[in-house]
């Protein structure tokens, strides 16, 4: 199974205080706004990191899903874990044992040249998984819900070099990747991490109180002193190695 890491999604209440937090703190630039999120009663904007991206989502409208999973887990923190698939065939056996597994795809748009599909998070636990194929299969470069290839000559790695892991927690961290892997295809490893091409999915306890959900991103970057000085004046330091943003946790290792 090929799969790759390409973004991660936050849901706040509010976008621009947080855009301005994360691109400060971080490092990063703004790459990418996708006005057609505005469906579903969102704006939206995407930071550039390395060949990936973290977006934050914010809703617009009254009653929306967004707006509700802020409600559920008591207020701003990770709300989708997006992937991008190998091959369009790598792609559909996701889906297929999603379906076997009794896992809803909450929405997918399909066309010859690419397939979008979301998973839901209620039956994925602790956030949407979004598994994603388009005719390019450039895990490096083209990336459609950025726009294509735009996004490329914003990106800052100065600061920030890459994503490397992300955390999703639960009231039963093994079972919550035990579920993960067999939707993947690929093993759990004894630590209770899946290994994707590009980054490892840890899975640990939830004890914040705040109930299942994707809790951090793991990062290596090439100006730790910078971003923790930055950190600490946004009122984000939480340690040498952990910040928090907008109620997601940031971990640093140098590289």
């Amino acid at each position: 199974m090929s799969i790759q890491l390409r973004q991660i999604a936050l849901v706040a209440e509010f976008l621009k205080p947080i855009i301005e937090d994360l691109s400060y703190t971080l490092g990063v630039n703004p790459c990418f706004i996708d006005d057609a999120v505005s469906t579903w009663g969102l704006e939206n904007t995407l930071l550039g990191i390395g060949n990936n991206f973290i977006e934050v989502v914010a809703p617009i409208k009254t009653n929306t899903a967004a707006g509700r999973y802020l409600e559920r887990r008591g207020g701003n923190g990770g709300y989708m874990v997006i992937c991008q698939a190998g091959s369009h065939a790598e792609q559909l056996e996701i889906r297929e044992r999603a379906l076997a597994e009794g896992v809803r795809i909450a929405w997918e748009r399909e066309t010859a040249h690419n397939h979008l599909m979301q998973l839901h998070p209620r039956d994925m636990i602790a956030s949407f998984l979004e598994v994603d194929w388009d005719q390019h299969d450039d895990f490096d470069g083209n990336w459609e819900p950025a726009g294509g290839l735009a996004w490329q000559e914003k990106v800052d790695q100065s600061s920030i070099v890459d994503m490397v892991g992300v955390e999703l927690q639960g009231p039963q961290p093994e079972v919550l990747a035990q579920h993960w892997a067999q939707i993947l295809g690929l093993p759990m490893n004894d630590d209770l991490t899946v290994e994707i091409n590009n980054a490892r999915l840890r899975f640990v306890e939830a004890t914040d109180g705040r109930g299942p959900g994707l809790s951090g991103i793991d990062l290596t970057v090439a100006d730790k002193p910078g971003i923790l000085k930055r950190a600490k004046e946004r009122r984000a330091y939480v340690s040498d190695q952990q910040l928090t943003i907008s109620g997601f946790h940031f971990y640093l290792t140098s590289v």
